[in-house]
């Protein structure tokens, strides 16, 4: 028999989705009969409707209601009958991804000033997706206890910090309460939050499934729980260690951490209670608040498929077609961010963020209502965690206002992003000379060259721990050839036909250029800007260059926990 429930996502203090018929949800025996009936804050009746339990389920849809606070929400069932007070209507983001979207407030630059004003985020409403990896009765009992919380919850330190920023400026900008639904986890592949049927469609992506099912190939259910049981203990105790250790030699490289305590045994063995499996979190979180009505997605993920950087533009598509299906709207919109500079000062260039950033890039322009945030010049030295979260997230705001809610022009939110380019050759007294010129999108009014000095030392000495010199003509641009040797390249901002969204490249070691790319490194100076003030994408016009070789994990992934 089915117990009646309410979803554990409607609580006292909820957010609903605002001018949208709103999904009110629930569990009970089949053919229950279950009424919603919502009161405005002077407890007159706003509207009622009701529904019959089939398939152990129930969903009952409430009329569109503009923004307000201070309502009610009751739900009866028989003579059970349960009510949420101080309901809003307004704005629901879900903030999805990994450890840069979990990233908690109390732990970013600007969240300390932000947490000791009372009245900073009296506008925003945070509710934190049940949180553990395998539904046992610890789970359950644990997404009872889960409710949404108000500026006055002495848990908001614990809040996404972009989820936050990006909701207290959108809550400003439009004048009601916005709420944000977190539904995230560090170090998660986007296979993790996926049904497996989207998974399997592709070649490509199956194998997440296919590497996950070798891996348990033979072991029951109760020993994989017992090896994930074991590694949580020894994770747990490496952990205490390593903070004992941090205390006494702030700034330890993790190399060095682990020549003291022994490797680090994360992300844990592949088990079915490992919440980095693929499918499960889309298991244990996704499924338990579908289908409560959103505005939008914000999306910030890539890291952790950075070893397979060539098939993740399928593999967000795929997110993107089995989310939009399973909440039924087509356009649902998704507001992403591609992935800043990073590289740990231990690593080789793999240069498989260049691969992630350009499929990034792939997906908003191939798909209806997927935007694409930049935050290339945002990233943190050898750190995979940028602490200043919240410039990124007003970054993703404006783009939200642009693009969602059509508010402020495009132009003003959008990066700079390659768009096409011509080869010219000229010869001159028998010498041989080409260039490239780069038209591109989201830059009308042309560019601006900023200094990145800082950057562009932390990357001259990553190289030389590598045994590479970095040329005096470095400037970020890199022109080839046919032989497809890249060379540093001159450039210059604006074409000869007065075109100011234009820059054209040449270099005097390549006669006749094919090929032209931009920021193509991992991590390294940022310096090419919009007059917009946002920097511009990296990109390589060569995009259909061969595949690029599958690439290990970079070593500071095993930190990639808050």
């Amino acid at each position: 028999m089915t117990e009646f429930s309410v979803s554990a996502i409607f609580s006292d203090h909820m957010v609903l989705q605002r001018n949208k018929y709103t999904a009110i949800f629930g569990t009970a025996e089949d053919s229950t009969f279950v009424q919603a009936a919502l009161y405005n804050s002077q407890g007159t009746l706003l509207c009622e409707n009701n529904a019959v339990a089939a398939d152990g389920k129930w969903q009952i849809k409430l009329e569109p209601q503009s923004a307000q606070t201070d309502c009610k929400l009751e739900i009866s069932c028989g003579n059970f009958i349960r009510t949420f007070i101080d309901v809003a209507f307004g704005e629901v983001w879900l903030a999805g991804g990994q450890s840069n979207m979990e990233f908690e407030l109390q732990n970013c630059t600007e969240g300390p000033a932000e947490l000791a004003d009372e009245n900073a985020g009296k506008n925003v409403r945070f509710y934190y997706t049940n949180k553990i990896g395998w539904k046992d009765e610890h789970f359950f009992a644990a997404e009872k206890d889960t409710a949404w919380q108000t500026w006055q919850s002495p848990s908001r330190g614990a809040w996404s910090a972009v989820g936050y920023f990006f909701a207290k400026k959108l809550a400003a900008d439009l004048d009601c309460t916005v709420g944000i639904v977190g539904c995230n986890w560090g170090g998660t592949s986007a296979s993790a939050w996926m049904r497996r049927e989207y998974l399997e469609a592709d070649r490509d992506l199956n194998t997440y499934l296919t590497e996950y099912e070798e891996a348990t190939h033979g072991k029951s259910i109760e020993q994989q729980c017992k090896e994930f049981d074991d590694y949580e203990i020894e994770n747990n105790k490496w952990q205490e260690k390593f903070s004992k250790l941090w205390e006494k030699q702030p700034g330890i490289t993790w190399d060095e951490a682990e020549k003291v305590l022994g490797k680090n045994p994360w992300p844990g063995p592949a088990s079915c209670k490992n919440p980095y499996r693929p499918t499960g979190l889309y298991e244990c979180m996704v499924s338990r608040i579908l289908p409560y009505t959103l505005k939008g997605v914000l999306w910030y993920q890539g890291e952790s498929d950075d070893h397979k950087p060539d098939s993740y533009y399928k593999l967000f598509r795929a997110l993107v077609d089995n989310w939009r299906s399973d909440w039924g709207n087509n356009l649902l919109p998704f507001v992403s961010v591609q992935l800043p500079v990073h590289r740990y000062e231990a690593d080789p260039d793999f240069k498989h963020w260049c691969i992630v950033r350009e499929e990034q890039a792939k997906a908003a322009v191939r798909l209806n209502n997927v935007w694409l945030t930049s935050a290339f010049d945002l990233g943190q030295y050898s750190d995979i965690h940028p602490r200043a979260k919240k410039e990124l997230a007003e970054r993703m705001e404006n783009l939200a206002r642009a693009k969602v809610y059509q508010l402020i022009p495009s132009v003003d939110a959008s990066a700079p992003e390659f768009e096409s380019f011509m080869p010219v050759y000229e010869e001159n007294d028998g010498q041989k000379f080409g260039k490239i010129i780069l038209s591109f999108a989201n830059a009308p009014t042309g560019f601006e060259v900023r200094s990145d000095e800082t950057r562009f030392e932390e990357y001259k000495k990553m190289e030389e721990r590598q045994g590479n010199e970095v040329s005096s003509d470095f400037t970020g641009f890199e022109v080839c050839g046919s032989d497809g040797v890249w060379y540093p390249a001159e450039f210059a901002l604006g074409g000869s036909d007065g075109k100011q969204n234009t820059i054209v490249v040449c270099s005097k070691k390549v006669s006749r250029p094919v090929a032209a790319r931009y920021g193509w490194y991992n991590y390294g100076p940022v310096t090419i800007y919009g007059k917009n003030g946002l920097p511009l994408c990296p990109f390589r016009t060569n995009t259909n260059e061969a595949a690029s070789e599958k690439t290990d994990h970079a070593k500071i992934q095993q930190i990639m926990t808050v």
